[in-house]
């Protein structure tokens, strides 16, 4: 038997919307939740501020979703809302962050082990993540974390296709030499 849980987005979206369902729309929520806030806080570099933008971006969708045209689409027309929320965001609380020297992790040494724990490559990779500019951390989040292909990233931030090879290319240079500096040799680990 089918459960919410394994149902895919399309049929949890007829269900929310004929239906008026708001247990197949919470499954929605639990089911992009997490990625939602690991894309927004590559926008907004702060938990807190992305965290709000998540819940704002999941109220535009539940008051949109009825309208939505092409359902199969829905994981990229989701990021967009979520994307577009976060750069009103930094509009609104006019960020302005100089990115790399201003944003110095704080110092904490690497570990004396010869593995990295998996705890310990997700600390070092999200505050290098940290010290990105908005776009290519997005970039670089929605390609490997959330396994977009480039035509989904086009659709869902609305950059050409060029500006998102452009910012996984700096991003991945970026990202290397900032975790280059700070665990050295231990980036063997890492990798």
């Amino acid at each position: 038997m089918e459960t919410n849980r394994t149902k895919p987005d399309i049929a949890l979206i007829r269900q929310f919307v004929q239906r008026k369902d708001e247990q197949a729309f919470v499954t929605l929520v639990n089911r992009y939740k997490d990625l939602a806030l690991s894309v927004a806080i590559s926008v907004l570099k702060d938990k807190t501020w992305a965290e709000d933008a998540v819940q704002e971006a999941f109220v535009k969708v539940y008051h949109s979703l009825p309208s939505l045209r092409r359902k199969a689409h829905f994981k990229t027309w989701f990021y967009r809302i979520v994307i577009n929320t976060c750069y009103n965001e930094r509009k609104r609380r006019r960020i302005t962050m100089e990115y790399g020297e201003a944003t110095q992790p704080e110092a904490t040494a690497p570990p004396q082990q010869n593995k990295l724990r998996k705890e310990d490559q997700k600390h070092y990779i999200n505050l290098a993540l940290k010290q990105l500019k908005p776009d290519e951390a997005l970039v670089l989040r929605m390609f490997y974390l959330l396994e977009l292909r480039i035509k989904e990233i086009e659709r869902a931030t609305g950059f050409s296709k060029a500006k998102i090879k452009v910012d996984l290319h700096r991003g991945r240079q970026n990202i290397s030499q900032t975790l280059r500096a700070l665990l050295g040799a231990e980036i063997e680990d890492l990798l």
